[in-house]
This record gives C-alpha cells, structure tokens and sequence, in this order.
C-alpha cells in the first residue's frame, strides 16, 4: 500500500462529494463510498516515514483554505478513474509546493510521478475502473453540483499499510 500526504475538505464539502459517490454506488458504479474519505493528495509513495509530522506542522496552520472543487476529469483509457477537479489557485499550488519540499526527503523508495510538482494536477477521486459503457452515466451523476465551495480544514498523514490517518491540523 502506499502513504501520503493529504488535504482534507470541510465537513460540508465532504458531505457533497460523499453524496456523489453514494449517487455512483446506487448506480451501479464502482464509487469510492465507503473504503475513503474525500481528499487531495500532496504527496505519495511506497513509504513516508512519520517524523515527516514536525516539518509538515507550519503547512498544518494555515488551514483552513478555500477551494473550489469543478469540472470532472478522467485519468486513463479502458476502465478509468473518474474525478473532480480542484481548481489549482496560486495559494494551493504554493502549499503543494511546500509540502512536496518537506516531504520529500522522507519519501522511500521515491515520490510518485503524479505528485511531482510540475506534474501534479489537483482532483478528489469519484471512482475507479469505469468501463466505457458505464462512463456516459457516471458523469452526469459526478457533474451535479457542478461546483462545490469548501474549504480545506486538516492535513493528514495517511499510513496505507495500516489504513490509518494521522491528522496534522485540528478540523472544523
């Protein structure tokens, strides 16, 4: 499994994108309701060692933050991960930037290449392993609302391994 550096959205937000997945699984498509919880990864690899925490701390209280979660996108070609977009403000860019640069040298083996970042393109997932003949469907229950404002409330450390987290910020 692996671990990562994580956003976590305010309760509200949550509640929206977890009404979607509950839209997706009623549907028949593979949503991530229940396994997840709403989140943008920062940062991911095979291994992040947590003395990781202290460095992240400074990061951690500049939550909460806005965010503005938008259009669906689509990662892959046969059976795809379908998702919303985080619009990438300079704000959120910057925290991405940082907590890459703090992360990094507690990352092992290496970083993922998706959270690289130049590479890096913000978005919580909706599901995974849509089939082309289920993707029509799924988009129009993923494109309602069309936009969600929230706010990002808590960093996390997410121990894969374990399927623990480890809130670096106290949430709403």
């Amino acid at each position: 499994m692996v671990h990562s550096i994580e956003l976590v959205f305010d309760r509200d937000s949550e509640a929206a994108i977890r009404r979607i997945w509950e839209s997706l699984a009623a549907a028949g498509i593979p949503s991530q309701a229940p396994a997840s919880r709403p989140h943008v990864t920062l940062a991911v690899a095979e291994g992040i060692a947590p003395d990781v925490d202290a460095p992240l701390q400074p990061l951690a209280r500049r939550l909460p933050m806005q965010c503005t979660v938008g259009a669906a996108l689509l990662f892959g070609r046969a059976n795809v991960v379908l998702a919303r977009l985080v619009v990438p403000t300079a704000e959120l860019l910057a925290v991405h930037s940082e907590a890459y640069r703090l992360c990094h040298p507690h990352m092992v083996p290496e970083p993922m290449p998706n959270c690289l970042p130049a590479q890096w393109t913000p978005h919580v997932t909706m599901a995974r392993r849509v089939g082309g003949g289920q993707l029509g469907r799924a988009l129009r229950i993923v494109g309602r609302p069309a936009q969600i404002e929230g706010s990002f409330t808590a960093l996390r450390r997410w121990d894969g391994n374990k399927r623990v987290e480890h809130l670096l910020s106290a949430e709403e």
